[in-house]
């Protein structure tokens, strides 16, 4: 471990004390490079993250993952922000709760998760041309999913 980390995935997820990664796929130190933040949003700071991962530590999968019962959903959905950082996460999310009234979708907690798992990828893959170029050139694939509180699965979702 003292030498470097060779982890095979990189999980952007929730920083939702109940959806940690290592215990959800049963993995252990140095597995996963980790990447958690309220509601999984994107930013230059975890955009650069994933790179890293990918670009310097090797890693061949990127895993975006969403959960049921997200406080950061909720709250965006409630249209209450209390402060201007909870504001911020909102209008990062905001866009997904816009992309399901486009596709005529129930505008509620699991399918705003699941279309913000996806625009975290387009997002992704739109801002950082590079990073998409080193996936196609090095076999990088990215997965979007979602993560069941109640039962403890892992639904890994259609692109």
């Amino acid at each position: 471990m003292l030498k470097g980390q060779h982890p095979f995935v990189v999980i952007l997820s929730c920083s939702d004390s109940r959806v940690p990664p290592e215990l959800i796929f049963d993995q252990g130190l140095g597995d996963i490079f980790e990447i958690r933040n309220a509601g999984n949003v994107l930013d230059d700071h975890i955009i650069g993250s994933i790179e890293y991962a990918v670009m310097h530590c090797g890693v061949k999968l990127i895993v975006i993952m969403g959960h049921q019962d997200c406080g950061a959903i909720a709250a965006t959905l409630s249209g209450v922000s209390e402060t201007k950082y909870i504001q911020a996460l909102e209008d990062s999310i905001q866009p997904a709760v816009e992309q399901c009234k486009l596709k005529g979708l129930e505008v509620n907690s699991d399918n705003v998760v699941k279309a913000h798992v996806m625009q975290d990828i387009e997002e992704l893959m739109e801002q950082d041309v590079e990073l998409g170029k080193y996936m196609k050139e090095h076999n990088v694939k990215i997965v979007p999913a979602y993560y069941h509180l109640d039962s403890g699965k892992v639904d890994f979702l259609k692109k």
